[in-house]
């Protein structure tokens, strides 16, 4: 991706603690031919992102990355699943599954299984996964479940919890996880990834809402999806990237929800 003056693109990652941005770490260090510098903001003491943010992009929100290349103006793109399809298309193509099965280029229903799940996984992570997990959070130790309110108040709200986590949240946890399960053990070619034998963005967009939900995941119950969790964890791009963060920012990487 290089000029012929040797100039390379260059990223910006505009990342905040105690959001979502990590992966978007990760896959910049699985790019190619590709500069990049983290620009770090961090959270006020009302938790929420400081105001600056909005002065990237109108919505305020972290990740956002802007993209700068010799000869075309600056792009600013949110959201993660777009931000990681365009950096996976222009840097790091590897981790894209083949589209169309040979012989069935450009054909409706020639896609290979392989790409059919990525493109799944690329809206599936934010799409499906992530809203019972957000739910998760707002009853958790900082929501309803431990609410600031009057002693006799206290189990209203506590027994409100638990009935939303007892009749929704962990229905939508057991669908999801045993569909996963399933999706893993059936992995093409009998890969340990969501899309076959190789790592691919998909793998990397899914490694947020999987490591920070971990802890619903009962091991016994789906082994497979327990493994592969701890494989993404393991990858040593992945800890590369945490390592890259924690000296960047000054700050000790945590993954929540």
């Amino acid at each position: 991706m290089a000029t012929d003056n040797g100039e390379k693109p260059k990223v910006t990652l505009y990342w905040l603690n105690g959001s979502r941005a990590q992966r978007i770490v990760w896959l910049l260090e699985e790019c190619t031919d590709l500069d990049y510098n983290i620009e770090v903001f961090k959270r006020g003491e009302d938790k929420l992102a400081p105001a600056e943010l909005k002065q990237i992009h109108p919505l305020g929100k972290s990740p956002v990355i802007k993209v700068e290349a010799p000869g075309a103006e600056p792009v600013i793109l949110a959201e993660s699943g777009t931000m990681m399809e365009y950096l996976s298309e222009y840097f790091a193509s590897r981790l894209i599954p083949k589209r169309y099965r040979d012989g069935m280029e450009g054909k409706i229903g020639g896609e290979t299984e392989q790409w059919q799940r990525y493109r799944f996984y690329m809206h599936y992570a934010e799409g499906s996964l992530m809203s019972p997990l957000l739910m998760a959070l707002l009853l958790s130790f900082s929501g309803i479940r431990n609410a600031p309110v009057p002693f006799f108040i206290k189990p209203i709200t506590r027994s409100i919890a638990n009935n939303v986590e007892s009749s929704f949240l962990n229905k939508q946890f057991e669908t999801h996880f045993g569909f996963l399960e399933s999706q893993l053990k059936s992995s093409p070619e009998g890969g340990n990834y969501l899309c076959g034998k190789d790592l691919t963005t998909a793998d990397i967009l899914m490694s947020f809402p999987l490591i920070a939900g971990k802890t619903k995941v009962d091991a016994n119950l789906y082994p497979t999806l327990t493994a592969y969790t701890k494989l993404l964890e393991s990858n040593e791009v992945y800890q590369r990237s945490i390592k890259k963060i924690e000296e960047t920012s000054g700050i000790p990487f945590k993954v929540t929800p």
